[in-house]
């Protein structure tokens, strides 16, 4: 994309209201703008890395072999009713009621209507188990809106449902769904670490969030340091296996949100394993048994031919959350940090001196090279000022800068900055090419 015909509205300073870095950088950044409180519309970089987050957790999904479908954003208050939820809710459910009096709401998540679904389809234990997701806009009407896309009331939730006849069933599919998301927080370039927590109004009797550590989390987090150097299961794992001594490898470690936080448990802990931070939720599962099968008579005929309720759970990830977690993580004082896997491109192209028939002819092949060869390309073509352009491309975080000016057309050479690491090198585009390859 070349930038001069790419809308990117960045600007040097966030609004005095922006409080924490991934807000403020968002928007600096042009990746949102504000259209009320806790409402936000995306703009085109912003929804890059939302798209590429989107289709981590889409690959991750079906690889742990869950199915995709989408489900809408109003539902009607009747379902909600059933599951006895419709008044003990609370405020932060936005209800409406359409021009024939029915009343709906705005979902502020799905497990009413997936049951529904369910039980409209599925009648034998033959057809178990199943396990169905989508990725949907929701809105909770959040008293306080704040922290920019990390607690606004609009946002975007990858939900899967998980349908089981037994309870050692159901504990199954919970472990594929614990190790989908370690893998997938793994390839965003995240460290989640799987920790105990309260189940909530989503009710159940087994929960854990996953969370990432930043001194700006909302919450006190206490854990087991051996949880931060413990690698993914892997993107080889066999989700059909026995996934026990995966979940009991985390498991076996103390980690608790503050909700559920044993101080005498967390003391026996060596001190120097002890770790006391502030956490982000970027994801949230669930195990929690016939709390909807049974009021809205989801069921299914055993093998003995009785009829009996499911065992279900549900397992959500906070997809636009992720994208001021990932911020949150992965920033320095120029600007945004981003890994590789969700840059909104891999590749800042700089061309020194625009209208130079030389730099232009070698930035033009350039770009063409790095695009063929399949990289997302952000090539600044603007007649700017270099120090603006450097602290632009500092300041979106692209992992990789090629710089292209006179003297190195001169001398054969291309600068390459990686931005993570600061590291610059003047080498031959050919090996440029080489050097800035996705991995």
């Amino acid at each position: 994309m070349r930038l001069s015909k790419f809308f990117l509205p960045v600007s040097k300073e966030a609004p005095a209201d922006a409080a924490i870095a991934s807000h403020k950088l968002m928007l600096r950044t042009g990746m949102v703008r504000q259209n009320g409180a806790g409402i936000y519309t995306w703009l085109p970089m912003g929804l890059k890395v939302l798209t590429r987050i989107e289709q981590i957790v889409r690959e991750e999904m079906n690889r742990a072999g869950a199915v995709e479908m989408l489900m809408p954003t109003l539902q009607q208050a009747d379902l909600w009713r059933e599951s006895g939820r419709y008044d003990d809710y609370g405020k932060e459910m936005l209800r409406i009621t359409d021009r024939h009096d029915r009343e709906m709401l705005y979902g502020p998540t799905n497990e009413e209507l997936i049951t529904d679904v369910f039980r409209a389809y599925v009648k034998s234990y033959k057809q178990l188990p199943l396990n169905l997701y989508h990725q949907q806009w929701k809105f909770r009407d959040e008293v306080r809106p704040r922290f920019g896309v990390m607690r606004g009331r609009e946002f975007l939730m990858k939900d899967a449902y998980s349908f089981d006849l037994t309870e050692e069933d159901a504990r199954v599919s919970y472990r594929k769904m614990f190790c989908a998301y370690l893998n997938a927080f793994d390839r965003m370039g995240l460290t989640a670490i799987p920790m105990r927590a309260d189940t909530g109004p989503i009710g159940g009797d087994m929960s854990h969030e996953f969370i990432i550590l930043a001194d700006t989390g909302e919450s006190a987090v206490f854990c087991d340091k051996a949880l931060l150097d413990l690698p993914p299961p892997g993107l080889d794992l066999d989700f059909d296996s026995d996934l026990n001594a995966e979940v009991e490898k985390r498991t076996q470690y103390y980690a608790a949100t503050e909700e559920m936080h044993d101080e005498a448990a967390f003391a026996a802990i060596p001190a120097e394993s002890q770790v006391s931070a502030r956490g982000i939720e970027v994801g949230h599962i669930f195990n929690f048994g016939t709390k909807y099968s049974l009021p809205m008579n989801a069921v299914v005929q055993s093998a003995d031919g009785q009829m009996v309720p499911v065992q279900m759970g549900s397992y959500g990830i906070g997809v636009s959350r992720l994208v001021g977690g990932i911020i949150e993580a992965c920033h320095d004082e120029n600007g945004i940090v981003w890994p590789e896997s969700v840059a909104p491109w891999h590749v800042g192209l700089i061309n020194m001196r625009v209208g130079d028939a030389a730099c232009d002819a070698a930035c033009d092949d350039s770009y063409k090279a790095l695009t063929d060869a399949g990289m997302d390309v952000l090539y600044d073509d603007t007649d700017e000022r270099a120090g603006g352009k450097f602290a632009r491309m500092e300041l979106i975080g692209l992992p990789w800068q090629i710089v292209i000016g006179p003297r190195g057309i001169e001398n054969g050479v291309v600068e390459v900055k990686n931005r993570k690491t600061g590291e610059k090198t003047e080498i031959a585009f050919a090996e440029a090419m080489k050097k800035v390859a996705p991995k």
